[in-house]
């Protein structure tokens, strides 16, 4: 008989593409090598997939859940579509807390997975999300499991994510770049990389002031996600959303590359490295797709 696979078993593995267009002549000559990691091909639609089965499946194998319970989860989008994924390959009821201004595709998303859905008012913000999940968690109306302080998420991504960045790159990588939300991916990608190499560059995506960006945050310290280790992180570069979004056009049409905002953010980020450095070979994760966004008017109709 085939071994054939489940969904499960196809989350990971994604692939690492060239920018053609986009970095412009002056880099190549220079000697750079731009590279984005496209995890919007996971099953779900982001590198979110990893983290959420990750978290599942190593609370079951500690016994703190089991098939049939109530997960709770505050989330900006593509975690809670991820976790909205793994609950349902799993058999689990999934409770996804949300503000009520994020985009009308990824509440969509997260229901047709079966979630069901809470939303917050706009003006709490993800604060006010985290802090409703946590007292229904208090109430016993099911199990938080916390992305933001859960070791299983930048765990996830020290055992995946950063082993086939270096192996796809045959460890040649100069710099990472990666949006920072709940800083799973760049705490667990930054862990493995610095063993691997410690003169790999971690570089971290943050919104500029009073720029609001999807998947991008920059947290007050009270919420400041417990997996972070701002010793992973060698330096943080702001980007504005205009920037962003400006970016998230252009890889559409100079590189056939429908990427989220916050994608677009890391790449915008990735170029402004590459203007200060040679013979590099610079990674940036596309954490989704840009199908995701269209209701919000980024993209031109």
């Amino acid at each position: 008989m085939p071994a054939y696979k489940t969904i499960e078993d196809v989350i990971g593995q994604t692939p690492l593409v060239k920018l053609q267009r986009v970095p412009g002549l002056d880099n190549e000559q220079r000697g750079n090598v731009i590279l984005g990691k496209l995890e919007g091909n996971n099953p779900a639609g982001s590198v979110k997939d990893r983290p959420a089965i990750s978290m599942i499946r190593r609370a079951e194998e500690r016994g703190q859940i089991k098939p049939g319970d109530t997960l709770i989860e505050a989330t900006s989008g593509n975690t809670g579509i991820a976790l909205a994924m793994a609950a349902a390959i799993r058999g689990y009821r999934m409770l996804l807390i949300m503000p009520e201004d994020l985009s009308i595709e990824r509440a969509q998303s997260m229901k047709a997975f079966g979630a069901e859905l809470i939303l917050t008012p706009k003006a709490g913000g993800m604060e006010y999300a985290r802090d409703l999940a946590e007292q229904m968690q208090r109430d016993g109306k099911g199990v938080v499991l916390d992305q933001f302080a859960n070791a299983d998420n930048p765990r996830i991504h020290y055992e995946t994510t950063g082993p086939e960045i270096w192996a796809d790159t045959e460890g040649r990588i100069t710099h990472f770049v990666s949006a920072m939300g709940t800083t799973g991916t760049i705490t667990g990608v930054s862990r493995y990389l610095k063993e691997k190499n410690p003169q790999v560059r971690i570089v971290g995506a943050q919104p500029s002031e009073g720029s609001r960006i999807p998947g991008i945050r920059k947290w007050p310290q009270e919420y400041l996600p417990k997996i972070y280790d701002p010793s992973s992180v060698d330096e943080m570069v702001y980007v504005s959303q205009a920037d962003a979004e400006d970016m998230a056009r252009r890889l559409a049409r100079e590189e056939g590359l429908f990427a989220g905002i916050s994608a677009a953010g890391a790449c915008w980020v990735a170029l402004q490295i590459a203007q200060r450095v040679e013979n590099a070979t610079i990674v940036f994760v596309v954490c989704d797709r840009g199908d995701r966004y269209l209701s919000t008017g980024v993209f031109p109709a």
